[in-house]
């Protein structure tokens, strides 16, 4: 089986980039034909450099929207006009910096300062969300506003691509918008729409779960291998290696969360040598189960209307 296209993303702020940016890393992501998809925290001098030394290698680099913190940091329902001025920034920025982006990536998730609360008070955060009233409306006009967006920046040549929790899968199968109203996420017509599927996220189902999702995909995310914003633990490199290929055998398009966690771990060059036709892991039946359940459970969930 061939390797898949490779995109790594990067969330870093300027003064990181240097770090995991070395002539060693791009000559790796050279030889993997791999993009980067940096998010875009700043605007600086740092940055426009790393972003022209990617150029010059010939490494094609998705700009990543990203806002401050107090603004939501993700592409929210709510901030839609927020993420339009911040893409005009980062275009006038690219264009003054004489820098190329083969395209544009929206991440599609609850405001940062939410998903905070999620990660310290889990069930009490994800109670509020799923009977939070009046936001089917919301969604509807969170959708149209970013899909002109999304048309506009086609009509000028740039790809655009969705980041998007696994759970979108079965709100389009059903013609729901349950997960949308709950998690953030929103079905737009994109370039490509990956699916976040973090096995570091998602515990002992984690396997199954991408196993099940990346079957109904065309890009899939794998990781955490480091950085962002979770405190949950890190993939190793025999974990992020099987979901590598896992998520390859039915996704085409394969991104991995993070670039710098890869360099933190020392795993670079050992991407350079994954077999893909390898034979996977199998799923334990306590597993399959697992990942069964909360599959069946979120169909069930994303009702039609």
């Amino acid at each position: 089986m061939p390797r898949p296209s490779l995109t790594f993303f990067n969330e870093q702020d300027s003064d990181a980039l240097a770090a995991t940016f070395t002539p060693a890393v791009l000559t790796t992501l050279s030889l993997l034909k791999a993009r980067v998809a940096m998010g875009l925290r700043d605007l600086t001098n740092l940055r426009a450099e790393v972003v022209r030394q990617l150029n010059e290698a010939g490494i094609p680099v998705i700009a990543w929207v990203l806002l401050p913190r107090d603004e939501g940091y993700f592409a929210t329902h709510t901030n839609a006009p927020l993420v339009e001025a911040a893409v005009e920034r980062l275009r006038t920025w690219a264009e003054k910096e004489r820098l190329s982006f083969r395209g544009l990536g929206l991440d599609f998730e609850p405001d940062l300062r939410e998903l905070e609360r999620l990660m310290a008070q889990p069930a009490r955060t994800l109670a509020r969300w799923l009977f939070r009233p009046g936001r089917g409306r919301l969604v509807l006009e969170a959708q149209q506003r970013y899909q002109a967006l999304v048309d506009r920046l086609r009509a000028d040549g740039l790809e655009v691509e969705t980041y998007q929790f696994p759970f979108i899968l079965d709100d389009r199968r059903r013609r729901s918008h349950f997960w949308q109203r709950t998690l953030g996420a929103l079905a737009l017509e994109a370039d490509r729409e990956v699916v976040m599927l973090y096995t570091s996220l998602m515990g002992a189902a984690g396997p199954g779960l991408l196993a099940h999702y990346a079957r109904s995909s065309r890009a899939v995310a794998v990781g955490s291998t480091g950085g962002g914003i979770d405190p949950f633990p890190k993939l190793s490199w025999h974990e992020l290696e099987r979901d590598l290929v896992q998520a390859a055998r039915h996704a085409p398009d394969v991104h991995v969360f993070s670039l710098e966690g890869c360099v933190q771990q020392g795993v670079t060059d050992r991407l350079l040598t994954v077999e893909w036709d390898r034979p996977i892991a199998g799923i334990s039946r306590g597993q399959r189960f697992l990942s069964r359940m909360i599959a069946s459970v979120s169909l069930g969930l994303a009702r039609p209307g």
